[in-house]
């Protein structure tokens, strides 16, 4: 027999699981997410067959249980399919290059990971005054960066950064600011997007730790080993013992060659290579050489001379600096600012 609700239809004993919900249909009282991601058997509660008619509603004022008894039949199977990708965050160790603003309060921020290589995101809401960010954006700041990375997309959505070390303790010595300028500057013109090197990021954290001790000259020093090396680990570095032009060995102890170099031209020549091929050029000296193959053999802390200052090796940055400048095909806008620091 069946049970009479008052007002509404009368129902079969076979809906008794159903009775007493709510429901004018017998189904029971759910949201519309528990009516889609539930199983239709569990509803039943036991029984497994559904209802043999298509049960409707004559409640006109109730609005989601009138819709119920026609909606769930159709949609209840269809849960697989309401799935939400989840991107995975990824955490890295990082050294800020450049921030460019976007937008009324957004950055567009260029790092250089550790294990990734250089990256640029696009950091939300970072120039906001109550920036979650704080000073973790700040120029060659190292910190531990989170972020989302789509492989479809050129930038990655920043999500937090935790500062390690910041280099504000710098910015009071005018020659040691301007030299982290230059070190973001060719850092960011000399990588390639996407690509892991690790030991660019050693590099940089090992010229960043000499400038610590507020010594004389301790500018100089870094910008010079940070110069060489960048080009040899960009690959462009030449020969500094070997005439381009002839062969000639220039560091022949028994007759020695002076070595020129010019703009747009790689390597050194000699001084009758030099003739033949005209044009401006400068002199590299032998102890600018000899200083040159010091730094390739040993860390910037244990490279020691008895005073550092502009003159010191400062026709072996020109020369680098024109390599850099040459293979990167734009010139530098620090290397003007950081040979004329004293100057001013």
């Amino acid at each position: 027999m069946g049970r009479t609700v008052e007002g509404r239809k009368k129902l079969p004993d076979s809906f008794a699981p159903f009775r007493g919900l709510g429901a004018s249909t017998g189904f029971p009282r759910l949201t519309p997410w528990a009516m889609i991601c539930r199983p239709y058997g569990a509803w039943a509660a036991g029984n497994s067959s559904p209802p043999a008619k298509s049960l409707k509603s004559r409640n006109t004022n109730s609005g989601l249980r009138g819709r119920a008894s026609g909606f769930v039949a159709k949609a209840v199977f269809n849960c697989v399919t309401l799935k939400f990708p989840r991107v995975p965050a990824c955490v890295s160790e990082a050294l800020v290059l450049r921030t460019f603003p976007l937008k009324e309060a957004d950055l567009v921020v260029s790092f250089l990971t550790r294990d990734q290589g250089k990256l640029r995101g696009v950091a939300k809401r970072a120039r906001r005054p109550k920036s979650a960010f704080g000073a973790g954006l700040e120029r060659l700041s190292h910190v531990r960066m989170a972020y989302f990375q789509r492989e479809t997309r050129e930038l990655v959505n920043l999500d937090s950064c935790e500062l390690i070390r910041s280099q504000f303790g710098l910015a009071c010595d005018y020659r040691a600011s301007v030299a982290l300028d230059y070190f973001a500057e060719v850092t960011d013109q000399l990588l390639p997007s996407a690509e892991p090197s690790e030991k660019f990021f050693r590099l940089l954290l090992a010229v960043l730790d000499s400038l610590r001790p507020a010594e004389a000259g301790s500018a100089w020093r870094a910008v010079t080993y940070f110069s060489l090396w960048a080009v040899r680990l960009s690959g462009w570095l030449p020969q500094l013992d070997v005439c381009l032009g002839c062969g000639t060995l220039l560091n022949d102890p028994e007759t020695p060659e002076r070595a020129f170099f010019s703009r747009g031209r790689e390597g050194l020549v000699c001084n009758d290579c030099r003739r033949n091929l005209g044009g401006s050029s400068w002199e590299l000296s032998a102890a600018s050489l000899e200083l040159a193959s010091e730094m390739l053999r040993k860390p910037v802390a244990e490279v020691a001379r008895p005073a550092w200052d502009q003159s010191t090796a400062a026709d072996l940055r020109r020369f680098l600096v024109q390599q850099i400048e040459t293979h990167a095909d734009r010139r530098l806008v620090t290397a003007p600012l950081l040979e004329e620091s004293v100057a001013g």
